[in-house]
């Protein structure tokens, strides 16, 4: 299975039930894919009935509908993102985007949003439109107005894929907009881990320097090292959490390979290949 045909699905999507509830996607072309068995909520115009009667239980038709998408990324440059251990989050977080444009066809409107920047703005769709999408906006990322624009620019039922670590999600008024955008669009995060999730290695009076600017001498002992990975993990926790209350799909972004978080995130195989510069 794509990552197309997983949007189209709806593969791992959380529900939102009610007038709220983001569009189904919808076209005029259709591919019957398989058969399985109903579940609440399937639309039951789709109930093949001769299966039913041969399985004994009801049997829906799942069908792939040719449909133009809405694809949107939001993609966090800041500080936190340029560290890592064998390799920068960053350039995970790319390989992540670059699989997310693959799945643009002709039809498709493809978006790259940013604080008050949505590129490109009208006219250019599909490939054509994801490579422009894929070149890094040369403004200073902040996640609360990238989720504002989204909410603002994006048309209802809209994909959008928001890869970052997420570090302000818990600023006021973030927990809204996620809950906003998970009623509205079809919403999928990457979480980027933290480099030192596991273990934390500098030890005796060590010097850091912030990702977004400073520096601050401390002791680290093993007292330390265990309160980081531990505040860490919980951090991790809460913002996945809340992620899942606002109906997003979430993944994990390893600095090792961010396609495969992607495909991850919608659970379906990702055979990794070597990046093309």
């Amino acid at each position: 299975m794509t990552l197309r045909e997983a949007l189209l699905r709806g593969r791992r999507r959380p529900r939102a039930w009610g007038s709220g509830s983001p569009t189904t996607y919808r076209g005029d072309g259709y591919e019957f894919v398989e058969l399985r068995s109903y579940v609440p909520g399937d639309d039951v115009r789709r109930i093949d009935w001769a299966a039913t009667a041969r399985a004994g239980a009801l049997q829906t038709r799942v069908i792939l509908e040719d449909v133009a998408l809405t694809l949107a990324a939001i993609v966090d440059d800041s500080g936190s993102m340029q560290v890592g251990r064998q390799r920068r989050l960053i350039e995970a977080a790319e390989d992540a985007l670059e699989l997310w444009l693959e799945s643009a066809l002709s039809d498709d409107r493809v978006m790259r949003v940013g604080p008050d920047v949505v590129v490109p703005r009208q006219g250019l769709r599909g490939r054509q439109a994801a490579r422009i999408a894929k070149a890094p906006l040369d403004v200073a990322f902040d996640l609360r107005s990238c989720l504002e624009t989204a909410h603002a620019a994006l048309p209802r039922g809209s994909a959008l894929l928001a890869i970052s670590d997420w570090h302000d999600a818990e600023r006021p008024e973030v927990p809204r907009l996620l809950a906003e955008l998970g009623r509205r669009f079809d919403c999928t995060a990457l979480v980027a881990r933290d480099p030192w999730y596991d273990e934390f290695p500098p030890r005796g009076f060590t010097t850091f320097r912030g990702t977004e600017g400073g520096s601050l001498a401390v002791f680290v002992g093993a007292r330390e090292r265990v309160r980081y990975v531990r505040a860490v993990q919980e951090r991790e926790a809460r913002i996945v959490r809340s992620l899942d209350e606002a109906r997003w799909r979430v993944g994990i972004l390893h600095e090792s390979d961010g396609a495969a978080a992607l495909a991850g995130a919608f659970g379906i195989p990702y055979l990794h290949r070597e990046r093309v510069e």
